[in-house]
């Protein structure tokens, strides 16, 4: 729906949708009826409003603040990234354990010390954490993020990470 609205498209059938989703239409229409009338039989759905609703349901119209822990090509790649914004994400810090990169400015936030992480989660309230860690790190990380009472995990190294099932990782 994102990219349909970027587009410029106003009207979207369920067949459309059901293609780019991968269902068959009539269980896209049915699943849709569960967040209230969205569509016109014979018409299709207005795709700003039924990217809005679903937006409302999933909680992503509340916004996201996010905490990007490692400060390598990746994650400055990540935290340039101009979609995380136009998206509701909000990159609040940047943590690394680089002395060299420690204290350097990107996006316009100061990368801050890795080993500081516990102290100054508070202060910035994320509500989800991105690794772009090496694998060996991944683990402490995330068991750090998650005695900071971090709810979400987004990883990008390659390993399975481990974490209390109140927590939501992903990979």
């Amino acid at each position: 729906l994102a990219g349909l609205a970027d587009s410029g498209v106003a009207i979207v059938s369920s067949e459309e949708l059901a293609v780019a989703a991968g269902v068959n239409s009539a269980k896209l229409r049915k699943d849709l009826s569960f967040l209230g009338p969205n569509g016109v039989r014979g018409v299709g759905y207005d795709v700003a409003k039924l990217r809005t609703r679903i937006e409302d349901v999933l909680g992503l119209s509340q916004g996201h603040r996010v905490v990007l822990i490692g400060a390598g090509n990746l994650g400055r790649a990540l935290v340039g990234y101009s979609g995380f914004g136009v998206r509701g994400f909000t990159v609040v810090g940047i943590f690394d354990n680089d002395p060299a990169v420690i204290g350097q400015s990107y996006a316009g936030l100061v990368v801050r010390d890795v080993d500081l992480i516990a102290d100054q989660i508070p202060a910035l309230a994320p509500t989800i954490a991105v690794l772009a860690v090496p694998d060996e790190a991944a683990q402490d990380v995330c068991d750090h993020l998650v005695a900071a009472g971090l709810p979400s995990i987004l990883s990008f190294a390659p390993c399975e990470l481990r974490a209390p099932a109140h927590v939501e990782v992903r990979r």
